[in-house]
């Protein structure tokens, strides 16, 4: 089958598209044959190294396809489902996935918006009930606003009753991040975040700041919370959060977590869960999952520059 793999840590010239075997299935797995492909960051991360993989690899880590085959102990997916999936190596024809993250999608929903919906998804509704639950009132900032995650983070946010700011780099995305529900937009090419923060909250700070940008804006965001706050750190587009010292935790008694999907989705009860309240919104159509592109999966170089240079505004979506 044809697979993007790479051999070693680095730029966009490691992602090969290449042969590899066709894999099989093992006890509680599920042979998926692949008609979308979810790109996301940790992909990236995982090309430069940010994040550490047994190389050779083939990236990718969500997608949506038809079941081919179910191993021993497999119940409740059969051959012929259309599902979603979580699980490493999606940037392939094929992909062997864990029963335990393995979704069947509701008939309206297609193979696109599956692959689409389901890390971002999942990554924006358990960062507003678990890592901290957003209630009506609070006053929520989200960076990277008009991005894949912080789109849904937006809608998700206002649909709860938040008062959401969030951030953005140009006009266009401005736009983007205000359809989706956002009450403020800051453009952080040409206003600072942090005055704006204090301006709108009468000096107060935010109750919770959902940070997936890192090293560039860990500061303003920590300095946007209010006394008793909640910072959420969540990725590291601009780079690792580096070295601080715990004590300016306590200057306002500020909650800081950095939580990862994998750690809510531990087992099939907690994933289905999830993907039952997640799918029920994008059912109800309370959120929109907006696909910036669809790529070829050989085109994956392209993809992994325009998301690399902030060049789009949500996902992005590879097809066999």
């Amino acid at each position: 089958m044809k697979a993007i793999q790479i051999q070693n840590v680095g730029g966009v010239e490691v992602l090969q598209y290449t042969d590899v075997p066709r894999p099989t299935v093992s006890p509680n797995t599920v042979l998926v044959k692949n008609h979308a492909i979810g790109v996301n960051f940790i992909d990236i991360y995982q090309r430069t190294g940010v994040y550490t993989l047994s190389l050779p690899a083939i990236l990718g880590r969500e997608g949506a396809g038809v079941v081919e085959q179910i191993g021993e102990g497999v119940e409740n997916i059969a051959a012929g489902d259309r599902v979603a999936y979580m699980g490493p190596s999606s940037y392939a024809e094929y992909t062997v996935a864990s029963a335990n993250h393995v979704y069947k999608l509701p008939e309206n929903v297609d193979f696109k918006l599956g692959a689409a919906a389901l890390l971002q998804g999942l990554t924006a509704w358990t960062l507003v009930t678990q890592a901290y639950a957003i209630k009506k009132g609070d006053w929520v900032l989200i960076h990277a606003a008009a991005g894949g995650t912080g789109l849904l983070l937006t809608q998700i946010a206002k649909h709860l009753g938040a008062n959401v700011i969030g951030t953005v780099s140009t006009p266009e995305k401005a736009e983007q991040a205000s359809r989706a529900g956002a009450d403020h937009v800051i453009n952080y090419t040409t206003s600072d975040v942090l005055s704006g923060v204090k301006a709108l909250t009468s000096n107060e700070g935010v109750n919770v700041a959902y940070d997936g940008v890192g090293k560039d804006t860990f500061d303003t965001s920590l300095a946007s919370l209010r006394r008793l706050g909640w910072m959420v750190s969540f990725g590291n587009a601009s780079g690792v959060v580096p070295p601080f010292s715990l004590l300016r935790l306590s200057e306002k008694n500020v909650t800081l977590v950095r939580p990862t999907l994998f750690n809510y989705i531990a087992t099939r009860e907690e994933f289905n869960k999830y993907c039952e309240e997640f799918f029920a919104l994008l059912v109800a159509q309370k959120v929109d999952i907006k696909i910036h592109k669809t790529y070829k999966l050989s085109d994956v170089k392209q993809a992994h520059s325009d998301l690399e240079g902030r060049k789009t505004s949500g996902k992005l979506v590879l097809e066999p």
